[in-house]
């Protein structure tokens, strides 16, 4: 027989931790239907002699819910050979959505996951009311990559509840109609339901995102709700002090797990400066509910952010810091002036739980004033003592000075990097932590398959590039219960990537592009080493460029 795609002389690593082995595999229809010495012919052929054949890799943390919108290739992720990703984390998202709402809902993504109002505004289709609608509009608009839906809860709970939602618990009558809603959305293909339980989540207007307002009763019956489906898992960023779990986040963690019967992956586990065996000692704490299904989440690169503060997210479970949100300017600018602030702000750090204060490692990455053009490159530490001031004054008086347009670079965790390898080797935990198309002119992690097998395989040696691999495939499929993908053998669907491990992984920092709706700036992260993307049978990318293709599915849960 003929078959449509035939890769020829690679070195396969499975996904599943074998060994890796040299043999071609043919595809057909989407699926892989023979992996060996393949003698037939085929439409398309790829020499993949001395590159790597593995599984398309599957991030289990983004947020590109309002991004499919705009760009079917759902860049970064997909150009470092990601065939399949999981959105709507952390409760918050753009579906169900009646019109009126929508400003609201848009509001959520600004503060919870900086992504510009204008960009939304300019970016959303809204070509859907309910859950099950949103993803058949993902569908049908076409995509480049596999994509698959968590249901955040705070869209739902307002959905029932109104503007309520952001102010108390729901009542009995109100969590039936959230779990109903759940239960249908759920039932339509998504893989479960998303929460938070973090104070620096606030939404529309600067209150708490819906979804932490809910009670535990509440979470109770929407946990109930994947019982009674017997299927599903559970997102939720969980930590208010980064990697430490304490008393009450314990019980929640505990709660979801028992009453949803169901795996739970939470936020996030990070190496801290500070607390230097936060994670070990965290998951030394946690084994009784790593052992019922809990699984945390870690990155395997340094947590490099950019500040800047018009869009001060990084300071948002700062109480202070509440009325800087949603305001012009010049109400920002006279805020970080008041001493009265700054004297706020200086006792909070005595205390960091997200921002460390540490103002060596706040460098002044980008400036529009000409007069600050020298400050480039520079920390705020060393130019405090220059000014002879100290360095939350220097840090505010700077941006000030620049119109609250000055970026500022920061390693915020995971900065020793002597630290990763006991993270990320760790079989308890899952890699991804990815944030795919949040904080956009903040951060861009989505490059993180690549950077482990470029950093922590070929250049350290942390790692097996098996041990990787599954790493990066079979594990989150597992989790998600994605069972047609994940690992190359015949029958699974042809998701495939082809790489060179010589020249495969990404940088720290990544480049500024002005590639957004309207014009609006964004982070993102090339790839490098990626020879061959493949997403059901069909060629995504050849040699880094997108060859026409938009061969993504959407999957749904029990089906994927």
């Amino acid at each position: 027989m003929a078959y449509d795609l035939v890769i020829k002389n690679g070195t396969v690593v499975d996904g599943t931790g074998a060994p890796r082995y040299h043999a071609d595999i043919a595809v057909a229809g989407g699926k892989i239907i023979e992996i060996g010495t393949v003698t037939a012919g085929a439409k398309q052929t790829i020499d993949a002699t001395d590159l790597i054949v593995a599984p398309g890799f599957i991030d289990p943390h983004t947020h590109y819910d309002a991004q499919i919108c705009w760009d079917p290739l759902i860049t970064s992720s997909s150009w470092h050979g990601v065939t399949s990703l999981v959105m709507g984390n952390c409760g918050v998202g753009i579906a169900p959505c009646r019109p009126e709402e929508r400003e609201i809902a848009a509001w959520d993504l600004v503060n919870v996951e900086a992504i510009p109002f204008e960009v939304l505004t300019k970016g959303i289709t809204w070509d859907w009311v309910t859950f099950p609608e949103y993803m058949d509009a993902a569908q049908r608009r076409g995509c480049g990559i596999n994509i698959g839906f968590m249901a955040p809860l705070t869209p739902f709970r307002h959905f029932v509840m109104g503007e309520a939602s952001m102010e108390r618990a729901a009542t009995a009558e109100e969590t039936a109609q959230i779990k109903a809603l759940l239960k249908e959305a759920v039932a339509a293909g998504a893989f479960g339901f998303t929460t938070t339980n973090v104070a620096q989540h606030i939404g529309y207007k600067g209150r708490p995102i819906a979804c932490r307002n809910a009670s535990w009763d509440e979470l109770k019956a929407y946990s109930n709700a994947l019982k009674e489906l017997g299927k599903g898992c559970i997102e939720l960023a969980l930590t208010n002090s980064v990697s430490v779990v304490d008393e009450s986040e314990y019980a929640l963690l505990d709660l979801l797990l028992t009453e949803s019967g169901r795996p739970v992956t939470w936020l996030a586990l990070l190496n801290r400066d500070d607390m230097p065996d936060a994670c070990q000692n965290t998951l030394r704490v946690t084994e009784p509910l790593i052992e019922k299904g809990a699984v945390a989440q870690v990155t395997c690169r340094p947590l490099i952010i950019q500040i800047d503060l018009r869009n001060p997210f990084i300071f948002a479970n700062l109480p202070c810091w509440k009325p800087a949100f949603q305001q012009p300017v010049e109400e920002q600018k006279r805020l970080y002036r008041d001493p009265a602030f700054r004297a706020a702000f200086r006792k909070e750090l005595e205390t960091p739980k997200v921002f460390s204060g540490r103002w060596e490692r706040a460098v002044v990455h980008e400036v529009t004033n000409p007069a600050l053009q020298q400050l480039v490159g520079r920390n705020v530490a060393d130019i405090a003592r220059e000014r002879g001031k100290d360095g939350l004054d220097t840090f505010l008086d700077l941006a000030i000075e620049d119109e609250l347009r000055l970026q500022y670079t920061y390693e915020l965790f995971n900065a020793n990097e002597e630290r990763i390898p006991e993270l990320i080797t760790d079989p308890r935990v899952m890699i991804g932590l990815s944030d795919g198309g949040a904080h956009v002119d903040m951060l861009c992690d989505a490059g993180y398959c690549t950077y482990l097998l470029g950093t922590w395989v070929r250049e350290r040696g942390v790692m097996t590039l098996e041990y990787a691999i599954k790493r990066l495939t079979s594990e989150p499929a597992a989790f998600y219960g994605i069972t047609q993908r994940g690992t190359l053998k015949p029958g699974m669907a042809a998701d495939i990537v082809v790489f060179d491990l010589a020249t495969v992984g990404s940088r720290k920092r990544g480049e500024m592009r002005t590639d957004l709706p309207g014009g609006g700036r964004r982070l993102v992260m090339p790839a490098q080493g990626i020879e061959y993307t493949i997403v059901n049978g069909q060629i995504l990318y050849e040699h880094g460029q997108h060859t026409g293709a938009l061969p993504g599915q959407v999957l749904r849960s029990g089906q994927a």
